[in-house]
């Protein structure tokens, strides 16, 4: 039996944002272990070939448009209504995804908690050291510990091989998440997730 759901996640994507919370109450239901493994979306596509919804879509008549009215419908449904829409987006998490390599089980967790209303409720520069400083030291974290353990090589290279990794066992976006073997893809498989973490 596996109680534990594997969230592939970068800081990055919106779509993490909106898929994290709901998934770790899936979780929490559930009894099973969330357990988040940092990658650089970025790079996730450059070895998969993928792209941006908004700029992989831009030539389909009414796609993008329906992607957003399903965008709005999920923000709506699960009462997400301190989501703001990056005005950097697309923009480098390599900072963060660092950050979050730096720290591990439950460190990790509450790092992410930090971190993501920072990113998409106000809209931090994510590649303002300081300005990520300030959010660490907020949530309790010794930033300047952090940040120096950014520029370790082998956290680097914890990250490099994270990506290569989620790509080979099939991963090509943000939200990935495995239960076991079994992959999802996306915020609209939350539901499948559940009934998975209840057949194991």
């Amino acid at each position: 039996m596996n109680r534990t759901v594997e969230l592939i996640f970068d800081l990055a994507a919106p779509n993490g944002y909106l898929a994290y919370y709901p998934l770790r109450d899936i979780a929490q239901r559930q009894g099973a272990a969330l357990v988040v493994t940092p990658v650089f979306l970025g790079g996730m596509h450059k070895l998969t070939g993928n792209s941006p919804p908004m700029t992989r879509d831009a030539g389909v008549k009414g796609k993008v448009e329906y992607a957003m009215l399903e965008f709005q419908r999920f923000v709506k449904k699960h009462g997400m209504d301190r989501f703001r829409v990056h005005p950097a987006l697309p923009f480098n998490s390599i900072l963060l995804q660092r950050l979050l390599v730096a720290v591990s089980g439950d460190e990790r967790i509450r790092l992410v908690e930090a971190l993501l209303p920072a990113v998409w409720e106000r809209n931090i520069d994510c590649g303002d050291v300081e300005m990520v400083a300030a959010e660490l030291t907020a949530a309790g974290f010794d930033a300047a510990a952090l940040l120096q353990r950014t520029q370790d090589p082998a956290v680097k290279q914890v990250l490099a091989d994270n990506t290569a990794h989620a790509v080979v066992r099939g991963a090509f976006g943000i939200p990935t998440m495995f239960v076991g073997n079994e992959m999802f893809f996306g915020k609209e498989r939350l539901s499948q997730i559940e009934d998975e973490l209840a057949r194991v």
